[in-house]
């Protein structure tokens, strides 16, 4: 089964971005998208090629070849300012969650999960690796 086949080829394209718009958002929660940020959501991008479910692999390899120019481009075309930014960020959300519906329950759903992991995981891009190691659990108020 095609879960893509109901998407224009630009509702497809602009899908590739859902990455990166989620990757933004979750870096803005400081109002800056850096250099730790940009490089911890290529490196996960490139991971979820073969760490994805099965039915997104095609999805992820896809979007592992335009992830760097897209967040690139989105970081430079979005506003500045944490306010401005992620109201933007959320009305485009909006426009891609009525793509994503059209893939149907199951796929929305795991793709709702593979976005979830991509905000998670840069949300933490800024943790070192000795904070892990020293407090391997979140703590309230010092790593959540």
């Amino acid at each position: 089964m095609k879960p893509f086949k109901n998407l224009t080829e630009k509702e497809y394209e602009m899908l590739l971005k859902f990455p990166a718009y989620i990757s933004l958002m979750a870096a803005n929660q400081d109002g800056k998208f850096d250099d730790v940020e940009k490089k911890s959501a290529i490196n996960f991008a490139h991971i979820k090629t073969y760490s994805c479910d099965w039915l997104l692999i095609d999805f992820f390899k896809d979007v592992d070849k335009v992830f760097e120019s897209n967040i690139v481009q989105l970081d430079k075309e979005l506003p500045k300012g944490k306010e401005n930014r992620d109201e933007t960020i959320r009305n485009e959300l909006h426009k891609l969650e009525c793509i994503v519906l059209k893939l149907g329950k199951e796929y929305s759903s795991i793709m709702h999960d593979s976005m979830q992991s991509f905000k998670n995981h840069v949300s933490k891009a800024h943790n070192n690796v000795l904070v892990d190691f020293v407090f391997p659990l979140p703590i309230k108020g010092f790593r959540e």
